[in-house]
């Protein structure tokens, strides 16, 4: 039996490829997809079978894409209108190789999430690991509010027949392979390591400890995970099915001239640099999202109807870039300033710079009772865990629709935890039109080290 988990950085997603006797199966599979071309060459086995656990939220699904090279055939659970692939049965059963792989439908994250229970026939006739998608996660269980919040405490209800009426008696010795780790949107505190097991879920995850269905259902309710704005446009797309890539877009490197006739006709600049390059010299207009930043923070605020152009710190670079937005789908990225940007001010073309602060001297500006605003965007539980007195707090995600709250009219202090969210936040309002902005470096960090004085909630 072969076992390949495939990680994708930053959407925390995990994808598998199982193969057995020359044949294998591909699990929950990306959109850059010659990676299981090339672990079905190393291995020696042929994929044709292309499971979805469910229709994803946070990438753009890759069985269309993967379909395409291989002829394989793609398999989704039951209640939705797919626009490609084949509907499955619970029970329904598949022969690959020595495995047989069993379909149950664990609705709860959503109604056609289903698990795929595969059972090592040369080993013995009991389950052997279970892919669980979103269902049941390492220290976590999946999110139930994608269908609102109306529709939360029936899929909470769900959720908990699925685990612990299918998947928690399969055996405490099952392996759980989820279709996301540690650091994902699709959970709350998904733990940071990949293996675990049904009994040790059984034992240690929290969620787990509500064996009461009314008590997990309240648990569920009181989550509050964030919803990108993006999740929509990756629902419609993975029902349907995402365009064929055929291959990532080509490294195009843009000289400043070229690159200044792609903004002026309109294309959106990315800086993907980290906050103090940003702030130390930046082209004006651009979005300041640092590049492991980009599977969290793009798809809160960059636009699917234009075409995109990056300042990156290298070629590499770039092509890290560029797998992290196709995996969200975007594909009309149309280059990169050739040169970074000693070669934009070298050509003589304009920059704008971002004010970096210590917290010190944010402290100074406080204790002088100096006119500004102190924008705290972190999520709502770092928030909750202390702010900075008089601070206003908005999500970095919710900037751009809550920025009227705002005054223009004088300073604007911004930070986060470390600097790179409150980086994204002041790309923004310096886009908006508001000039005279700070950003903190080492935010709340620097802050707390430096023994300065926090408010907690109540």
């Amino acid at each position: 039996m072969i076992f390949k988990r495939i990680k994708s950085e930053g959407i925390a997603a995990n994808s598998y490829l199982i193969g057995s006797r020359g044949n294998a199966f591909v699990v929950d599979a990306r959109r850059d997809c010659q990676v299981y071309l090339d672990v079905a060459r190393q291995e020696g086995v042929t994929i044709n079978h292309i499971f979805e656990t469910h229709r994803h939220e946070d990438f753009a699904v890759g069985s269309i894409e993967l379909a395409h090279v291989t002829g394989a055939t793609i398999y989704h659970g039951p209640g939705l209108q797919w626009g490609f692939g084949v509907t499955l049965k619970d029970g329904q059963t598949f022969s690959i190789g020595h495995l047989k792989v069993t379909v149950i439908h664990t609705p709860g994250h959503t109604d056609e999430s289903v698990s795929y229970v595969v059972t090592d026939l040369a080993a013995g006739g009991s389950p052997v690991m279970v892919f669980t998608g979103d269902t049941l996660f390492v220290n976590d269980v999946g999110r139930t509010d994608l269908y609102g919040d109306n529709q939360v405490s029936r899929l909470a209800e769900n959720l908990f027949n699925s685990i612990f009426n299918r998947l928690l008696p399969l055996g405490d010795g099952v392996i759980i392979c989820p279709a996301h780790g540690g650091g994902s949107i699709c959970g709350v505190h998904i733990a940071g390591r990949d293996e675990s097991s049904i009994g040790i879920e059984r034992l240690q995850n929290p969620v787990l400890r509500f064996t009461k269905k009314e008590d997990f259902v309240k648990y569920k309710i009181s989550e509050s995970p964030e919803k990108p704005p993006y999740f929509k446009r990756m629902e419609q797309e993975n029902l349907l099915g995402p365009p064929l890539l055929g291959k990532l877009p080509v490294l195009t490197a843009l000289e400043p001239q070229e690159f200044n006739n792609k903004i002026k006709n309109g294309a959106i600049i990315l800086d993907t640099r980290d906050p103090s390059s940003f702030g130390g010299a930046h082209i004006a207009g651009s979005y300041s999202i640092w590049l492991d930043g980009l599977p969290s923070f793009a798809g809160w605020v960059l636009p699917y109807d234009k075409s995109l152009v990056l300042v990156v710190d290298d070629e590499p670079h770039f092509e890290t870039a560029v797998r992290y937005l196709v995996r969200e789908g975007y594909d009309n990225i149309a280059g990169y300033l050739k040169g970074n940007m000693e070669s934009w001010y070298s050509a003589g073309l304009p920059i704008e710079g971002l004010k970096l602060i210590s917290a010190n001297d944010l402290k100074a500006m406080l204790d002088r009772n100096d006119d500004v605003t102190v924008l705290d965007v972190r999520k709502q539980n770092e928030w909750d865990a202390g702010y900075i007195e008089g601070a206003v707090h908005i999500f970095v995600g919710h900037l751009m629709e809550k920025i009227s709250q705002i005054p223009k009219e004088k300073p604007i202090v911004v930070h986060c935890s470390a600097g790179y969210r409150s980086g994204l936040a002041a790309s923004i309002l310096l886009r908006a039109g508001y000039t005279e902005i700070y950003n903190v470096a080492g935010g709340i960090d620097a802050w707390l080290s430096s023994g300065l004085p926090i408010v907690k909630r109540q």
